[in-house]
This record gives C-alpha cells, sequence and structure tokens, in this order.
C-alpha cells in the first residue's frame, strides 16, 4: 500500500551517480601516513563514518580513480562482506577522499533528499530488502544494479524535510550519548593503568606494593555435581574479551551430551581453558552462584583470606594478564591452543599490601563500569524508540503535518 501522495522510486530515480571504487593494491599503490583519505566498508558504521583510525593513498590514485571521489552528502553502502546493508553519509567538510570496491556511493539529486534516503536506508525494512537482495555467492555482496534498482518509498519534498528532521533530533541525542559512552571508555582504561599498577593510590591508603605469584594467592577448586538426567542444569559461559559471565542456557540432563558438570559459585574466578586467549575469564556475580559449568573451565578461588578476589577480576582485564595466559599455552594454532594452569600459577602480578585496598580499587573500577552500562543502557533505548518511529513514518503509517507557516507536528 502506498501512502497517498507518496510514490516508488528507485535509487537511479533519485541519484546523480551509483558507482563503487577499486583495490589500490591492484594499481600498485600503498596506504601512507598522508594524502587522500581512503574510505573502506571498516569506515561506514550504522549510520556514522568512523575515521578515528583513517587510511591515506597518494594523491594520484584519486585522479585515476575520479568516479569514486566523495563529495559532502554522498550516501555510502557496504556491498561485500560480514558488514554489508550498512551505510552512512560522507560529511567531512573540505577533505578530499575515495572509496574502495567494497563500498557503493549514491550522490542524491539534491541535500533535502540526502537527509531522506540516509533515513530510509536506516530503516528495519530498508535493511532487510537490501539483505534479502544478497546474491548467491561465496561471499555475501550486492551489487550496483541492487542499489540501482531498489525501491524507496518516496513522500513529498515539505514531508521529506519533516521526517529526516524528527528523526535526526534522535540521531543527535544517540550521538551524544555514543560520545559519552566513548569518553567513559576512555576514563576507565585510564583509571584501571593509574590504579592497577599502583601510580595513582586512593586516599588513605600506603604501603609498597608487591610482585605476587597468581599460585600464592589463587587454588583451584572443583564442585562436581551428582549426575542426573533428570535435573535442570543452568549453564555459563564466559565471553570473549572480557565481557562476563552470562546464564547461556538451560537444560534438562539427558539433553546434555557431555556428563562433566560442575558447581559455579559467587566470587569464583572462572577461566575457559578453550577460549582464554581470546579473554574468556570472569569472576562470577551473585546472579549466577550456584549455576553450572562445564569442563572446559577451571575455577579459582582465594588461597587466602587477605586477598580480594575481585582484584584478579580486573587484573585479567590488561594486556598483561592476556600476555601471560597465552605464553602458559601451547599449540600450533591459537585455536587448539591448551591452557595449562600449573604454568600460568607461576607468573606474577602487582598487588596493594591490604586487602582494604584491593577492595577499594575494584569498587572504584565497578562504579566506573556501572555508569559506561548505564549509558549503553540509555543508547539501546534511544536507537529502540528511533527504530520503531522509522517503521511508523517511513512507510507512511504515521503522517506528519506541515503547515503553511512552515510548522510541523507528528500527527
Amino acid at each position: 500500500m502506498i501512502p497517498e501522495g507518496w510514490t516508488i522510486q528507485s535509487g537511479e530515480d533519485l541519484a546523480i551517480t551509483i558507482t563503487k571504487g577499486s583495490s589500490p593494491n591492484w594499481q600498485g599503490f600503498h596506504y601512507q601516513d598522508s594524502g587522500i583519505l581512503f574510505v573502506t566498508s571498516e569506515n561506514v558504521r550504522d549510520g556514522y563514518l568512523d575515521v578515528s583510525e583513517p587510511k591515506y593513498l597518494p594523491v594520484a590514485f584519486s585522479a585515476k580513480e575520479r568516479k569514486s571521489q566523495l563529495r559532502k552528502g554522498d550516501i555510502l553502502i557496504n556491498i561485500v562482506g560480514a558488514s554489508i546493508g550498512r551505510s552512512c553519509r560522507f560529511n567531512l567538510e573540505g577533505v578530499e577522499a575515495n572509496i574502495n570496491q567494497a563500498v557503493c556511493v549514491l550522490r542524491p539529486r539534491s541535500s533535502d533528499l540526502s537527509d531522506y534516503i540516509i533515513q530510509y536506508l536506516q530503516s528495519p525494512g530498508a535493511i532487510r530488502k537490501l539483505l534479502g537482495q544478497q546474491s548467491d555467492s561465496a561471499r555475501p555482496n550486492l551489487s550496483l544494479e541492487d542499489i540501482r534498482s531498489f525501491q524507496f518509498l518516496v513522500p513529498p519534498l515539505a514531508e521529506q524535510k519533516r521526517i529526516a528532521e524528527i528523526l535526526s533530533t534522535w540521531d543527535r541525542a544517540i550521538e551524544r550519548i555514543e560520545k559519552l559512552i566513548a569518553n567513559s571508555e576512555a576514563q576507565k582504561k585510564a583509571l584501571m593503568q593509574q590504579l592497577l599498577t599502583g601510580k595513582k593510590r586512593l586516599p588513605g591508603f600506603d604501603g609498597e606494593w608487591r610482585a605476587v605469584r597468581y599460585g600464592d594467592v589463587l587454588k583451584e577448586i572443583k564442585r562436581p555435581v551428582r549426575w542426573s538426567d533428570e535435573d535442570i542444569y543452568n549453564l555459563i559461559s564466559v565471553r570473549r574479551r572480557s565481557g562476563g559471565a552470562f546464564h547461556r542456557e538451560s537444560l534438562r540432563g539427558s539433553d546434555i551430551l557431555t556428563k562433566s558438570m560442575h558447581i559455579s559459585k559467587s566470587g569464583d574466578f572462572v577461566i575457559s581453558k578453550m577460549q582464554i586467549l581470546h579473554g574468556a575469564s570472569a569472576v562470577i556475580p551473585h546472579a549466577l552462584d550456584g549455576f553450572h559449568i562445564s569442563g572446559s573451565y577451571i575455577s579459582l578461588v582465594p588461597r587466602r583470606s587477605d586477598f580480594d578476589i575481585r582484584f584478579i577480576g580486573w587484573v585479567s582485564k590488561t594486556p598483561r594478564f592476556y600476555h601471560q595466559t597465552y605464553i602458559s599455552s601451547y599449540g600450533v594454532h591459537i585455536e587448539k591452543m591448551t591452557f595449562i594452569l600449573e604454568d600460568f600459577l607461576d607468573w606474577n602480578f602487582r598487588c596493594p599490601p591490604t586487602k582494604a585496598e584491593q577492595g577499594a580499587i575494584a569498587d572504584a573500577l565497578d562504579a566506573a563500569e556501572v555508569l559506561q552500562a548505564d549509558l549503553k543502557c540509555h543508547r539501546d533505548q534511544l536507537l529502540r524508540e528511533k527504530s520503531a518511529l522509522m517503521q511508523q513514518l517511513l512507510t507512511g503509517k504515521r503522517r506528519v503535518r506541515v503547515a503553511e507557516e512552515k510548522e510541523a507536528a507528528v500527527a
């Protein structure tokens, strides 16, 4: 159903040009420290251009590849690889740039149209349509013809503007939250660097930090379950990159193939023997107390009462810890290496002299992490609200009014 006054137009109808770039390597060009900004699919994020790690090519490449030169307002769409369908707008002022072969540029016929198209391409329905046009090949991809023939539902110009204005309000709020999240992450990393090395001491603490052997403060513990095919087991997994422990699923014993299962307790420090090289370790939180882990995990608890296990939880998120687990593993391939606990326990880490200071450091870093988690929840809520509004506005299910005096309100 087409809303009254709206039309269906193809990408080719709406664009001055639709094209893509090419690979510089095939033409003998290589990255350099400065020159022409080279935009790849890695830079095209969901709704924004990420040039935090820019790549540059010689001016000669841009001169040769004029068709892939970018202008402000161009719409960029990833057409190859895992990020297929992601889109953003090139909004850099006075920056010369080119795209590679994995990115399509759609240059709208007007700036007003650009505002509407980028919102339309971000909508759940448009993304589903784009993904539905993937070619059946070894790598998922979209062709330029797919983009040219892609159908857009287009309202009259005044309504386009108002829809874009409304949705851009959410974009600005989301962008502000993203910046706050990035700042909080940077602050947390800086705080970790200072507090976990003793470079910065919290008020009220003194005394010499010391190198402590892991094996002197940690010991392995096993709590095997008495197996029953009738019992329900709440299974825990640990995410990579220090992402924490989580409840994966609950299964009846008869539905579990490997019958080796252990009970985990709040405060256990758990290491995945198969995934520790990817940062899969965590302190079990209270919410997962009494849940179950498979035999592919190692559980460690404090050997002494004067040690706070939460401090190890934060140490495990540092590059030094990652390196120590790597050199405590053996094998020919990172995905098949075996973690040797005895070797790891011989390594050491720097530690405050008292349990009170260890706990105070963990409290400070926990607070920073909670703040970041709250910001992410707020961002996710805004994303859900925007998605629901897009579903209404960009399909015409909910219309906007545009008054003659150019004031408008959502009907």
